[in-house]
């Protein structure tokens, strides 16, 4: 029989896919991206500066609570803004857990684990500042370069999700690159990444909550990588749909076979309805719908 305290932690472990998989199922597979552009804040009339970056941030959380499955915030948006925008960002990581909107903060952190291991300070533990559901990593300084943080954010009950084939074209030279040592030797650095990271789902039942970054624009390469994302059973955030070109035929292409762990992630096409909260309302509705179709398990067999 398994120990109580073994059965919490293993619960603990797989609560952040657990909880995405079911606002997934309620929701559907869309993320709205919250990305303060400096234009958009000023087509919508906001000032180009922390309040502008908040004000943007707390009317697409409006328009996405209740009609999407997670929220992702980027980080350089309020970056830009020094302490002014990080306060920004931690008041409205705060609105969307009062709103029980799962949130992906997208800062793509990377680097040795011991300069990185403070990242769980920052979103991961109950007290943390930022405290969000998942974060985003860069494996490139070697995927187990990232084992602690992961380790963090499973034992607080949190996700992460690792860059592995991205959606900008010039990422391909490297990440189809061919392994000359180590235990993928004669793979391509995708494959290791991916499953690197598939090895934490696996005694996962359900979702997992280690996830990979693919790109919804990379059907041109996906077979060079060696990639398979219909066999990776933890979440899958995927960029590239709408605005930066991709459309239902590349999610059909490669996604195909996947079942329910993939979520896209759409920004600007919807911002470009704001900041009246109807029409942005409307977008996400029916960008929901998009996806939702070209992502349903009969169209991808």
């Amino acid at each position: 029989m398994t120990d109580p305290s073994t059965q919490e932690q293993l619960a603990l472990r797989s609560d952040f896919g657990l909880r995405l998989s079911n606002s997934m199922k309620r929701y559907g597979p869309l993320c709205v991206g919250i990305d303060p552009h400096r234009q958009l804040l000023a087509d919508w009339g906001y000032d180009i500066d922390a309040q502008g970056a908040e004000l943007y941030a707390m009317r697409m959380l409006q328009a996405a609570n209740g009609r999407a499955a997670a929220v992702k915030f980027q980080t350089s948006m309020f970056e830009r803004y020094g302490s002014r925008g990080y306060a920004a960002l931690e008041r409205v990581l705060f609105a969307a857990r009062q709103m029980d909107i799962i949130t992906i903060v997208d800062c793509l952190h990377g680097g040795l684990s011991t300069t990185i291991s403070a990242i769980a300070d920052a979103y991961f533990k109950p007290d943390a500042p930022m405290l969000a559901d998942a974060i985003t990593l860069l494996p490139y300084y070697g995927a187990r370069s990232l084992s602690g943080v992961i380790e963090d954010a499973l034992n607080n009950g949190r996700g992460v999700f690792v860059a592995s084939l991205t959606s900008n074209p010039e990422g391909a030279s490297l990440q189809t690159a061919i392994r000359q040592t180590g235990e993928y030797k004669g793979k391509t650095v995708a494959y290791g990444i991916a499953n690197t990271a598939q090895k934490y789902n696996v005694d996962t039942p359900g979702l997992g909550s280690v996830g990979l970054i693919i790109g919804a624009t990379i059907g041109q390469w996906l077979q060079e990588s060696g990639v398979a994302p219909s066999s990776f059973t933890g979440p899958i955030l995927s960029p590239g749909y709408g605005w930066q070109g991709a459309e239902a035929s590349d999610l059909k292409t490669v996604f195909r076979g996947t079942h329910g762990n993939v979520l896209i992630t759409v920004s600007r096409a919807i911002a470009e309805h704001g900041p009246d909260i109807q029409s942005l309302i409307q977008a996400t509705e029916s960008i929901a719908l998009d996806v939702r179709l070209a992502l349903m398990e009969e169209a991808l067999d």
